[in-house]
């Protein structure tokens, strides 16, 4: 069977019980933000294509109150959690707010560091998320999501900033304090989305349109291999670094402006295969990711379900991202009738697939999986959900 998702009821009750248990007083802001899964384009944000992501109910929780002084506290479940129980406490103060332990703590942080809508308050605050940590769902960019939402609640947003401008400050929190060189479509889907709806971004223009996706034959499932990913050593920034080269080695600016034309010429202009390889997969897969959406809009699911399939063994053969689990995940999942599309989501080496299904072979799927996968997964059935919001907090006079 599938997981059971906490309900946003739920989760808001769990932070505040944290929060009472660890201050001692009632919080007076809540927010929410959630992760999110990529139905297709993955490597290509950076890149300036297009990606197809869709918001999920897995999401991020914070409950708090401001506070004076400079000092402020957070406690979180999510992650390894704080030490012996106790809340982290840091100073707000621009020159204090620097990188350090607990690691989960520094996206919260970089937030703060690269928050534009004016002063904020010292607070207290407590952090519960039901996003998979290390799944490729986006559990990082759901918590700076949230922490931003969360200073707009206790400071009124003093300046108005644009939801595109907070995307931007939450990814750029992600590259100073978390070393994480991600591109921007974590941050936009999770402040953006709407309900019922997969989002198609330009990630060049940093413009986007709604790609309906409540048809009630397809599913959308998420299995969790349960292999834990970290791309903050070497192999993402080295991916993005080899897509830049190949696109500055056919004279572009990025693989968006290149064709498969181009990259069957990079060989001759002195790339080595890993840089051909690298810039096959982005051409590639930033053609099929809008092609997927035109073909989402005629609901014309098996197409998209090739193109999702494609996208797979690209990521595995070019982009070398992929591994033996999601692999077996994928291959598994195809051999099921009823399953129109299935591929790893996410930035690679463990973490999730993603599996187009019609609503009747569901169950079949789970089972199939289970009964054949070597470690035990983890599903989540998931429609598209809406981005961040305020649900408790300051109100401007």
């Amino acid at each position: 069977m599938a997981e059971n998702i906490p309900s946003l009821e739920e989760l808001i009750q769990s932070a505040t019980e944290l929060y009472k248990k660890t201050f001692n007083q009632d919080p007076t802001v809540v927010v929410q933000a959630p992760g999110r899964v990529n139905i297709i384009g993955e490597h290509t944000d950076y890149n300036d294509g297009f990606v197809l992501p869709m918001a999920l109910p897995l999401r991020t929780v914070i409950v708090g109150k401001a506070m004076c002084g400079y000092e402020s506290s957070i406690i979180s479940i999510a992650n390894e959690g704080s030490e012996d129980g106790k809340p982290h406490k840091f100073n707000i103060s621009k020159e204090a707010l620097i990188p350090g332990e607990p690691k989960w703590a520094n996206y919260v942080k970089g937030v703060l560091a690269n928050y534009k809508g004016g002063a904020f308050p010292a607070f207290r605050a407590a952090i519960v998320n039901s996003v998979p940590i290390g799944g490729g769902l986006s559990s990082s960019a759901s918590l700076e999501v949230a922490t931003y939402m969360f200073l707009d609640a206790i400071s009124g947003e003093k300046i108005q900033v644009s939801k595109v401008e907070k995307a931007l400050a939450c990814q750029k929190a992600e590259h100073d304090y978390a070393g994480m060189p991600c591109g921007i479509m974590d941050q936009f889907i999770s402040l953006l989305a709407e309900e019922g709806n997969a989002l198609l971004i330009d990630c060049r223009s940093m413009t986007y349109s709604l790609v309906p996706m409540e048809d009630p034959e397809m599913v959308i499932l998420i299995t969790n291999s349960n292999v834990k990913h970290s791309l903050t050593g070497s192999e993402y920034p080295t991916r993005r670094k080899q897509c830049e080269e190949a696109a500055a080695l056919m004279g572009k600016k990025s693989l968006r402006e290149c064709t498969m034309d181009d990259v069957a010429r990079l060989e001759s202009l002195g790339a080595s295969p890993d840089h051909v390889k690298r810039a096959r997969h982005g051409v590639s897969e930033i053609e099929r990711t809008e092609s997927a959406a035109l073909l989402f809009a005629e609901k014309k699911f098996e197409e998209v379900g090739k193109l999702m399939v494609a996208s797979h063994n690209s990521l595995r053969d070019d982009y070398e991202v992929s591994c033996p689990e999601l692999d077996q995940l994928v291959d598994l999942a195809l051999e099921v009738e009823g399953v129109v599309g299935s591929r790893m989501t996410g930035g690679g080496f463990g973490g999730c697939t993603v599996t187009m299904v019609r609503s009747n072979a569901v169950e079949e799927l789970i089972l199939h999986i289970k009964q054949n996968y070597k470690l035990t997964p983890t599903f989540f059935i998931c429609k598209p959900s809406q981005g961040a919001n305020i649900i408790k907090g300051y109100v401007k006079k």
